[in-house]
């Protein structure tokens, strides 16, 4: 392992304005996210915990904490380089249930956990070490508030972290510009604000036009009280290539069925009449399309909710539901949606959290999106690392006041994992499981 110390390079500037209105979400209800895989093998704390420090020291934004100034207003990155990520290491006993224990760690803290963004730094990691059926285990996870970070970010510092441990030599990466200063040039300046005016006005008149509808709430509830909850769900190895396979033959992506089920099972449980129109949002990644490309390792949020529009039809095949949303997705990413979405997010987003209450109403009462399907797809996430074997790699979001029920998937290790988060009393427990499982029977009977 090397012993060389790695130069720091540190971070300040303003948060942009898509970094801020993450930021003033999670002040009003956790935003974080959430990523965990399991280390098969005998790893010692300080390995790890050196690991982490070592990873820290590789990125800019983990080393950073937000201040703003008297009035809430301007708030920027500052650094934080004597902080190192709080780590909690747990040692589980032998149980039956043991092997679920990440999942209701997840569900009962961390979805819910706020990270201090006072005094940074904008990270923490929790360790479950245990029996397995092999021997040790051990469950790493790691939650990050969405303002620097998103599923690919978490996974990519997952898989960095048990290098590390493992002793893999890397080098530091540099500090980046915002994100809305990489978009490319028809989107940025003067011909992206027009774009993203254009964008918001048809959105208007088809939502208005079709009447689209979102997921209705079992009961209101203030958004400062807003807690999410957490289900996990999973596709295996045999499933998952059966599913690929029938989507190559009918030309439509996973992401396509998988929203397309979504959406079904919404509308079913709501007893949605027939030719019923739903907003469902899809959450695509544009560190390709930046100017220049951000590498999948960098820390940041390059992830832009791009809505959908769905006629749900009991009688319709879920191919052909699926092969539209496919296409429509398709064609809102070839024009630039996705950039239009976050300069819509900076024109109308709030400046502070004194001053958010109108938009945050807005959103959660008339917005396009309340509902969504955050699809990384394959994360090719190694199947061992060093000496150790590694399984169960996934994301997992929290809702602050952005969402009422949303799903979050990759495909690693052999599985497709499908993870499903909601605003508890806004969709009950019961009714999310409901969805839950009617959203994998639907899929499962489709294959």
């Amino acid at each position: 392992m090397s012993t060389t110390p790695m130069p720091l390079q540190t971070l300040r500037r303003e948060l942009s304005p898509l970094e801020r209105w993450y930021w003033i979400a999670d002040q009003i209800a956790p935003l974080n996210v959430i990523g965990r895989v399991r280390l098969h093998g005998p790893v010692s704390r300080s390995s790890l915990r050196s690991a982490l420090n070592r990873l820290q020291a590789r990125h800019p934004l983990l080393r950073v904490a937000i201040e703003a100034d008297a009035t809430g207003r301007e708030p920027r990155f500052t650094p934080v380089d004597d902080r190192p990520v709080p780590l909690d290491h747990r040692t589980l006993r032998p149980s039956a249930d043991a092997e679920d224990a990440w999942a209701r760690v997840v569900d009962a803290e961390l979805v819910n956990g706020p990270v201090d963004w006072r005094t940074g730094p904008l990270a923490t990691a929790t360790v479950l070490s245990g029996p397995g059926p092999d021997g040790e285990a051990h469950d790493l996870i790691l939650s990050l508030p969405h303002v620097i970070a998103d599923g690919t970010t978490v996974l990519s510092l997952l898989r960095q972290w048990a290098e590390l441990a493992a002793g893999h030599a890397v080098e530091p990466r540099a500090v980046l510009p915002a994100t809305e200063d990489l978009f490319p040039a028809g989107h940025s300046g003067a011909a992206g604000e027009a774009l993203a005016k254009a964008k918001a006005e048809r959105d208007e008149s088809d939502l208005r036009r079709l009447g689209a509808r979102r997921v209705d709430a079992d009961r209101a509830v203030p958004f400062e009280r807003r807690r999410t909850r957490f289900l996990h769900r999973s596709l295996d190895a045999e499933a998952l290539d059966r599913l690929a396979r029938a989507c190559r033959a009918h030309g439509v992506t996973i992401h396509g069925v998988l929203a397309a089920a979504m959406v079904r099972a919404v509308a079913a449980d709501a007893g949605a009449a027939d030719e019923a129109w739903y907003s469902i949002g899809s959450p695509v990644d544009f560190r390709g399309d930046l100017d220049p490309p951000v590498d999948p390792d960098d820390v940041g949020s390059y992830v832009a909710t791009i809505p959908s529009l769905v006629q749900y039809e009991r009688a319709r095949p879920l191919w052909e539901t699926a092969r539209g949303i496919s296409e429509d997705l398709r064609a809102r990413k070839a024009r630039g949606e996705q950039f239009s979405m976050i300069r819509m997010i900076g024109v109308s987003g709030p400046d502070r959290l004194a001053d958010s209450l109108p938009f945050v109403r807005h959103l959660d009462e008339k917005g396009p999106i309340n509902f969504s399907l955050s699809n990384i797809g394959r994360f090719p996430f190694p199947d061992t690392i060093g000496p150790w074997r590694m399984t169960g790699a996934q994301f997992i979001a929290s809702l602050s006041v952005v969402g009422a029920f949303v799903a979050t998937v990759n495909s690693s290790h052999h599985r497709l994992v499908w993870n499903f988060t909601h605003a508890e009393g806004v969709v009950s427990d019961e009714r999310a499981a409901r969805l839950a499982d009617s959203c994998v029977e639907t899929v499962l009977a489709l294959i």
